[in-house]
């Protein structure tokens, strides 16, 4: 069953700042882009780097380990040497609340 689970204050993930948080043994990457708020799983598909410590340039998150890229948006690969998506999930703002869906 999948539960919305609060992560952040809005007041606190500025725009273009991130954090990473662990839910259920996971680490999920949150972003800010814009006012906007998306959250990807923080583990490149490559080589399992820690995606949030990557470059981020719009909605393009670069691993820093070896520079696949993906869309923090959808979770789709956009560059090798990543081959697979990283898993997307829906992000909710509940008043001052950030909460992802896991």
């Amino acid at each position: 069953m999948s539960d919305y689970i609060t992560v952040a204050k809005a007041a606190d993930l500025k725009s273009g700042e991130r954090t990473v948080v662990e839910i259920k043994g996971r680490y999920i990457a949150i972003f800010n882009v814009g006012g906007t708020y998306y959250a990807i799983e923080d583990i490149c598909t490559h080589d399992d780097g820690p995606l949030a410590e990557g470059e981020l340039d719009g909605v393009q998150i670069e691993c820093p380990r070896h520079g696949a890229r993906f869309d923090i948006t959808t979770g789709k690969v956009l560059s090798m040497p990543a081959t697979q998506d990283v898993q997307r999930f829906e992000v909710r703002l509940e008043g001052d609340d950030v909460q992802v869906l896991v």
